[in-house]
């Protein structure tokens, strides 16, 4: 019985695809990019080993990358609703 109300009131959406996953990292790396100098007070947590990313650390990998999903979810949402992913 609540299975069958859930199935009513959540929409049918589309199939994960490649052109999906293409929008969710592209939103990723531009959050990290853009995270990487606007995160004022960097390097509080431990470090990730990665060449070149000096002082950002796994807090803010987190931070930028939760933004960054945030982002590509809506990017995804808004462009199947209006007809360019399908």
């Amino acid at each position: 019985m609540n299975t069958t109300i859930l199935l009513t009131i959540i929409p049918n959406t589309s199939e994960w695809s490649f052109q999906h996953a293409g929008i969710m990292i592209t939103c990723n790396l531009i959050c990290i990019g853009i995270g990487r100098y606007a995160i004022k007070i960097r390097g509080l947590g431990p470090e990730i080993p990665i060449v070149g990313l000096k002082e950002f650390g796994l807090p803010e990998l987190l931070a930028t990358t939760s933004l960054g999903h945030a982002i590509g979810t809506g990017a995804i949402i808004g462009l199947s609703s209006i007809g360019i992913l399908s």
